[in-house]
Order: C-alpha cells, then sequence, then structure tokens
C-alpha cells in the first residue's frame, strides 16, 4: 500500500501537470464529447474529418489537441483507478482488524469521483470558469491528499527534540489557506484567459488602479454558449491579474518568513530540509511567475509554474502535517 501510494502521488502530479498543457494548448474542448472523443474511444483519424463534422459541426476535428485531451484523460482514468485499488486494499484491512488508515483513501475515493463529474462538466459545460478552477484544485486537492496518506502510512512524525516547533503551527496553517488562496487566483487567472492582460512588471502598465472591476470575480457566468478564450472584458481581466500578482507578494513574504523560523529553531535535519526546500520550490515559482511575464507565457514555462505550485502547496501541507502530528 505504501508504494502504491508513492506511485499514485507522482502519478497525481503528471495528471496535473497534462492538464495545465491541455488548457494552455486550448485543447480542453479538443473533444467535444465525454467520455470518449468524438464518439471513440480514440482518438479518430483524419481520414475521417467530413463524416465527423457533420455530427459536430461547431467542433471540427483537430487532431493534436484532441490527443492532448484523452492523453490527460487516459492517464487521470489511471490514477482512478490506482486510489479505488488503495480505498478497497484500506476497506480490506479495516475489515481483517488491521491497523491502517482508512478515511483517507475512501475520502481520496470520493474526490476523484467528483473529479471525473467535474470533468465532464468542463466539456458539457463549454469550459464554464468556475467547473474549470474547480477541476484544477480538485486535482490539486487529491496530490496533497495523496501526499498525506504517504506520510501516515511511512508513519513520519515530528523528531523528538523537535516538540517546542508545535508553536508554529498557527503560522503554518495560516501560510497554507495564504498558498491555497493563491492558487485559486492563479486558476482564476487561468480559466478566465488574464495571464496575458498585464505585461509590465511589478504590477501592470498604463493607470491599472482606475480600472479595477470587482466584477471579475463573479463565480457564476451565465448566459454564454461557450467560454473558450473567455468572456470578461480587459478591465475584469487585469483586475484578476493584478490581484494574483498583489497576493503573491503576500504569500511569498509569509512563506520567506516560515522557512526562516523553522531553519532557524529546528533542532531536527527534518525540519531543517523542509524549510531549505520549501524556499527552494518558492524561488523557482517566483522566477517562473516572472518568466511568464517577461516572455510572454511560453508553453513550457506556463505548465512549470501549474507542476511547481503543486509542490510548493504539498510540501507546505507536509510541514503542517508534521507541526501538527505527536510524536
Amino acid at each position: 500500500m505504501k508504494t502504491l501510494t508513492v506511485v499514485s502521488a507522482v502519478l497525481a502530479l503528471v495528471v496535473i501537470t497534462l492538464g495545465a498543457y491541455t488548457r494552455l494548448t486550448d485543447a480542453g474542448l479538443g473533444c467535444p464529447d465525454w467520455p470518449g472523443c468524438y464518439g471513440h474511444l480514440l482518438v479518430p483519424d483524419e481520414s475521417k474529418a467530413a463524416q465527423l463534422e457533420q455530427a459536430f459541426p461547431e467542433r471540427p476535428l483537430e487532431t493534436q489537441k484532441a490527443w492532448n485531451e484523452m492523453i490527460h484523460r487516459y492517464v487521470a482514468g489511471v490514477l482512478g483507478l490506482l486510489i479505488a485499488a488503495l480505498a478497497f486494499m484500506a476497506w480490506r484491512k479495516r475489515s481483517q482488524q488491521i491497523e491502517a488508515p482508512f478515511a483517507l483513501p475512501i475520502l481520496l475515493l470520493a474526490l476523484v469521483i467528483f473529479q471525473a463529474a467535474l470533468g465532464m462538466w468542463t466539456v458539457t459545460m463549454n469550459l464554464m470558469p468556475v467547473v474549470v478552477l474547480a477541476h484544477l484544485l480538485g486535482g490539486f486537492s487529491t496530490f496533497c491528499l495523496l501526499i498525506l496518506l504517504a506520510m501516515r502510512l511511512h508513519d513520519w512524525h515530528i523528531p523528538g527534540g523537535d516538540i517546542q516547533l508545535r508553536r508554529f503551527s498557527a503560522l503554518g496553517l495560516s501560510v497554507l489557506l495564504a498558498l491555497v488562496l493563491q492558487i485559486v487566483l492563479g486558476g482564476w487567472t487561468a480559466t478566465n484567459y488574464a495571464a496575458l492582460v498585464c505585461t509590465e512588471l511589478p504590477i501592470c502598465e498604463g493607470n491599472w488602479w482606475q480600472k479595477l472591476d470587482l466584477g471579475a470575480f463573479q463565480l457564476w457566468q451565465p448566459g454564454h454558449e461557450n467560454y473558450e478564450f473567455g468572456v470578461l472584458n480587459y478591465s475584469e481581466r487585469m483586475t484578476i491579474h493584478v490581484f494574483h500578482r498583489f497576493w503573491a507578494l503576500v504569500v511569498t513574504a509569509m512563506l520567506v518568513w516560515l522557512c526562516w523560523r523553522l531553519f532557524q529553531q529546528a533542532s531536527s535535519k527534518f525540519f531543517k530540509r523542509l524549510a531549505v526546500a520549501m524556499f527552494a520550490v518558492l524561488l523557482v515559482q517566483v522566477g517562473l511567475g516572472i518568466s511568464n511575464v517577461v516572455m510572454s507565457l511560453p508553453l513550457a514555462v506556463a505548465v512549470a509554474h501549474n507542476a511547481v505550485a503543486a509542490c510548493l502547496l504539498a510540501l507546505v501541507v507536509a510541514a503542517n502535517y508534521a507541526l501538527q502530528r505527536k510524536v
């Protein structure tokens, strides 16, 4: 079960990365139906394009985009099967009265089923931002819960000499909540195609403060047949982008402070290494964010920005778990 959990966690990160790649290559509707693609389990051959156009006139076949979408679905499906296996193993151990985590595997199974539904709604609701955002957050949550399960199974705990670090539990939780909010803002930026509306640093070009429009954060945006490439105006997209940048400064400061305090006060290598890892990943993430602006959102950098965000969140979750874990 330990090995399967670690494999599932790695695969969850792969799914997050593939999801970002799918979104950033505008392949979210590469297949206009679900769970298949143009009514097939595999992407149809281009020789059938004319026939498929009659069945799906609003979405002509683009083979590359269709494959991007389907590969993401295939890998996500494999992850779902692995999580189902983890839940079955947990249930079996419980029925045999063998001590093992039970709630986490069952929660993961419920989450992955809901994720499948969100994947379907992403297509059937034509990339409605709130649905795409929920799908993104579900992927991050799945990854972090698998990391937690791996820590539970390996019985990681606070080293005896670091019991005094419990006083940083409130700070760790504050950093976690702030980081989650930043990921939500980043997801809202991506799903509303607002990543390129500000092309200057540190904030935005021109008199941006006069154009702020808080209506940009209205989650439900009915009345549109298709949300691909966004439906918000420039001011609304700029507002989302600016808030994402502002909050990034807050989160960076909080994370640096947490890393410094843990590194300074810890007597064990465990927490010192964890603090160094969080700080290093934070630096990479900040560099990727700046590169996205300076280099106008290159695909590799934008995909990496998503993957590294998931890794940073997992590290902060691990730090919170370790800070509150009983000796």
